[in-house]
C-alpha cells in the first residue's frame, strides 16, 4: 500500500523553478530518506505533499486521496515537523502533546495516555510540566517530534527532524521511526546528513536542483561518494555532456 505518491510535481515562486517534474512514493511501512544539498527542494516538496502550498502542476495522494481534497479524517492520521517544531510556548511541554492528541482525533479519554507515551519515549518528563517557551532548541524539537507522533499516525513527513537534537535524542528519534514503521506507517525524512540516513531507509532518493536524480543503495558502500557521483553526474547532464560511469552504490 502506498501512504504518500507524487507524480509529474513543478512548482514556481514567482520567474524561480523549485521543483522540477517530481515524481515520489512512499510505501507504507517504509521509512524512505530525501537527501540533498540545502536549497536542493526538500521542504518544498515536503509542504507540497502536505498541501502546505499548491503546486503548480502535478498532484500529490496520501493513501489514495488527492491533498487537495483530503478530508479532516485522513489529516488526522499524518504527522509532520517541517522548518521547525510547532509548539505553543504558553502551554506546558504535556498540555502542548495533550492538545496535540486531540487535534488529531484521539478521544479526551486516551489522549493524556498518549502524550505521556510520547513524553517517555522522547525523554522529555523532566521539564512536562514547563512551559515549552523556556525550554532550549534541542527540547523544543523533541516536544515537536513528540507532538507529531502522539496519535500513532499512518504517514510521518519530517524535514530534517535530527536538527539541535542532541546525540541521545537523535537515537531515540532513530528507534521511534523504525518502530512507527514497524507498526505500518510510512515515514518521509529529509537530511543532509547520509551517515544518519542510511541507519534507518529502507530507500534514499537523492533530489539535487529541484529535481529526483536517483537513489541511493542505503547499504552501500561510500554512500558520500556516490551521492557525490550522482550529483555530479546530474549536472554535466544539465550541460548536455556525455555520462559517466555510474557509481556502484546507485541504484
Amino acid at each position: 500500500m502506498t501512504a504518500l505518491r507524487v507524480r509529474g510535481l513543478h512548482h514556481r515562486f514567482d520567474d524561480l523553478p523549485v521543483l522540477h517534474d517530481v515524481d515520489l512514493a512512499v510505501a507504507a511501512g517504509e521509512v524512505h530518506a530525501l537527501i540533498g544539498f540545502n536549497g536542493a527542494g526538500k521542504s518544498t516538496l515536503m509542504r507540497a505533499a502536505l498541501g502546505m502550498l499548491r503546486p503548480t502542476a502535478g498532484a500529490v495522494t496520501i493513501d489514495g486521496v488527492d491533498v487537495a481534497r483530503a478530508p479532516a479524517e485522513l489529516w488526522r492520521g499524518v504527522g509532520h515537523v517541517i522548518d521547525s517544531p510547532f509548539v505553543y510556548p504558553e502551554l506546558t511541554v504535556r498540555e502542548n502533546l495533550w492538545a496535540a492528541a486531540r487535534l488529531h482525533g484521539v478521544p479526551p479519554g486516551e489522549a493524556r495516555a498518549a502524550a505521556e507515551r510520547v513524553i517517555n519515549a522522547l525523554e522529555v518528563g523532566p521539564w512536562a510540566g514547563r512551559r515549552a517557551g523556556t525550554l532550549s532548541q534541542g527540547n523544543r524539537q523533541r516536544v515537536g517530534l513528540a507532538s507529531a507522533l502522539v496519535h500513532g499516525p499512518r504517514l510521518l513527513v519530517l524535514d530534517e527532524p535530527t536538527n539541535a537534537l542532541d546525540p541521545s535524542g537523535v537515537v531515540l528519534l532513530r528507534e521511534l521511526l523504525l518502530g512507527a514503521a514497524r507498526d505500518g506507517a510510512g515515514v518521509l525524512v529529509s537530511s543532509h546528513h547520509l551517515d544518519e540516513v542510511a541507519r534507518i531507509a529502507d530507500r534514499v532518493s537523492v533530489i539535487h536542483a529541484g529535481a529526483i536524480v536517483g537513489e541511493l543503495d542505503p547499504h552501500g558502500v561510500d554512500l558520500e561518494r556516490a551521492f557525490f557521483a550522482m550529483v555530479h553526474e546530474a549536472d554535466r547532464t544539465a550541460r548536455g555532456e556525455a555520462p559517466t560511469t555510474k557509481p556502484e552504490a546507485v541504484r
